[in-house]
């Protein structure tokens, strides 16, 4: 049987409550299961994001893999599914699934990230080259961006008071107009989701490769706030924000074969979008004066 790292008993208890805690008493139990059905058998010590849990395995063949099983959440229901359309093209190879137990058995990877690549300019090139290598056509029965689109403009116009005592009113008024002219038609084009900077992982048969998709249909140019967020945390204290974001926002946005505009509308308004979830969360990460920072200068 496996041990269950600590923390990630708390964290899923503390999250979930007793449904978490009855699934974490099934995880060990469950992870046997998909050893013994996937003819695996683990070789390191069991690892895990805020989710779900990793074991390093071997296959029947030899090769490496891991075992990754999540608990079982709505956002977490499509990851297979957008793994599969993209059998390997800019992410993980997709080995087996069991959907009921939301497991899958997955391509191996290096622990580095884009997060420990020091140059923000590569690191932006970096989300745009796998932005377009991942947008192919959406599988039938993904949740779609824009329906959205209508939660988002409530949001911001139920918060604007708010904003506007942090930010100036046009860029609250660009952000809406984003999600009106953008956010309610989105092409029918797989999206990762949660592109942030340790979604992406050094690879061996790839220089890097993506992880954790959410799965979407919509507009690539969502994911471009990956950018804002990895770029922003580390030049906060820089004058020219602007200036910066943009050429980088702009290098994403060529690599990925985007229009600029889109992705610097997206990136401000999801940047704004962010802030209200700050604020409404009581700002548990201090962040929600930078985002609204890099939503004026994107304005």
């Amino acid at each position: 049987m496996i041990d269950v790292p600590e923390l990630f008993v708390r964290e899923t208890v503390r999250r979930e409550g007793d449904t978490g805690e009855r699934w974490i008493a099934t995880l060990p139990g469950l992870v046997e299961e998909l050893l013994e059905k996937w003819a695996c058998t683990p070789t390191g010590p069991v690892m895990h994001g805020k989710v779900g849990v990793v074991v390093p395995v071997r296959r029947h063949d030899g090769s490496p893999a891991v075992l990754k099983v999540s608990f079982p959440h709505p956002g977490n229901v499509d990851e297979p599914t957008a793994y599969a359309a993209w059998a390997g093209r800019g992410a993980v190879c997709l080995y087996e699934r069991d959907d009921a137990r939301f497991a899958m058995l997955l391509e191996r990877v290096e622990q580095t990230t884009l997060v420990e690549i020091e140059d923000d300019d590569e690191a932006a090139a970096v989300c745009g080259r796998l932005t377009r290598l991942l947008a192919v056509p959406a599988p039938p029965g993904l949740r779609r961006l824009s329906d959205r689109a209508e939660e988002q403009e409530r949001e911001l116009s139920t918060a604007s008071q708010t904003l506007i005592s942090h930010v100036p009113r046009r860029v609250v008024d660009a952000a809406l107009a984003t999600i009106r002219e953008l956010g309610r038609e989105q092409p029918e084009t797989l999206v990762h989701g949660d592109l942030h900077y340790t979604n992406v992982v050094r690879a061996n048969r790839e220089p890097w490769l993506v992880i954790d998709p959410k799965g979407f249909a919509g507009d690539p140019a969502n994911d471009a706030f990956s950018v804002v967020v990895g770029s922003a945390q580390r030049q906060v204290a820089v004058d020219d924000l602007c200036r910066q974001l943009r050429r980088r926002l702009a290098i994403f946005a060529d690599a990925a074969e985007l229009e600029r505009e889109r992705v610097i509308r997206w990136a401000q308004a999801h940047s704004l979008l962010h802030a209200c979830w700050a604020r409404n969360a009581s700002d548990p990460e201090g962040t929600a004066a930078l985002a609204e920072r890099v939503a004026a200068v994107l304005t």
